[in-house]
């Protein structure tokens, strides 16, 4: 059995690198938790470079204080202004102890009544709470759930992302970048 550290434990996250691990190596068996680590970037980036640092900051985070896994999963949650809209995404990292897998979701656009209390400094989560008369939708459907009439939630928005992060683990013949940064 294999152990995956996810660098969070919001359900959403950890139901997302299940999925994803177990998708990709059916053959496998894995045991997922979650553990509480800091970012080190803003509760809501809002850049993609903040962003990919956050999902970065994770996985080592995870490293530090797990050392004893298979593989670290750090999955951060981000926002983008471009053309006068907000964008939403989120990027992964995975590590194990020779290889980092790296991917970003697709992206999204906010509405403009989230997109306001985002710019008036509320987190992503709260703002679509407010907006959609919701409690704690971040680690339920997400904004992506909200906004399709859940037709795509949150966990298989991140799940596409962590197979995609999983690539290099799929493909050990092949040359990946080995350095995270």
């Amino acid at each position: 059995m294999k152990t995956v550290i996810v660098a969070s434990t919001n359900p959403v996250k950890i139901q997302a690198a299940r999925n994803g691990f177990e998708r990709m190596f059916p053959r496998e068996h894995f045991r997922i938790t979650g553990i509480t680590v800091n970012s080190g970037v803003n509760d809501q980036p809002l850049t993609d470079h903040e962003t990919y640092q956050g999902a970065l900051n994770r996985a080592n985070q995870a490293i530090e204080n797990m050392n004893d896994a298979d593989y670290w999963v750090g999955i951060e949650g981000g926002l983008e202004e471009a053309e006068g809209e907000l964008r939403g995404f989120a990027w992964i990292i995975v590590c194990d102890r020779e290889r980092v897998g790296k991917s970003r979701t697709a992206t999204f656009v906010l509405p403009e009544e989230v997109s306001e209390l985002i710019r008036e400094g509320k987190e992503l989560g709260d703002a679509d709470d407010l907006v959609f008369k919701r409690t704690n939708s971040k680690h339920d459907t997400g904004s992506v759930g909200i906004l399709t009439d859940e037709v795509l939630d949150r966990t298989r928005y991140y799940e596409h992302a962590v197979i995609l992060a999983l690539i290099p683990f799929k493909n050990p013949s092949l040359t990946f970048a080995a350095n995270p940064g």
